[in-house]
């Protein structure tokens, strides 16, 4: 008969339900986190000299801070 190779992550984690759903979701958040950075890096990378945090300067003056209130 085969054991389970982690019963104790069973036991912890898995065995009641509302375990399962939380350690679930704290790991699709998280993982949710970490892919939107990654993309967000891939993305700014090659998009580099075309993103407003790059060519601001180019249209932004010192005097000029974006307030039309005046």
């Amino acid at each position: 008969m085969a054991t389970a190779p982690r019963p104790w992550l069973y036991n912890t984690f898995f065995k009641k339900n509302y375990m399962m759903l939380g350690v679930v979701f704290a790991g699709a958040f998280g993982f949710e986190m970490w892919y939107n950075s990654v993309m967000d890096k891939i993305w700014e990378t090659n998009n580099r000299g075309r993103l407003w945090k790059d060519i601001r300067h180019k249209y932004v003056t010192a005097n000029d801070d974006g307030d039309d209130d005046e």
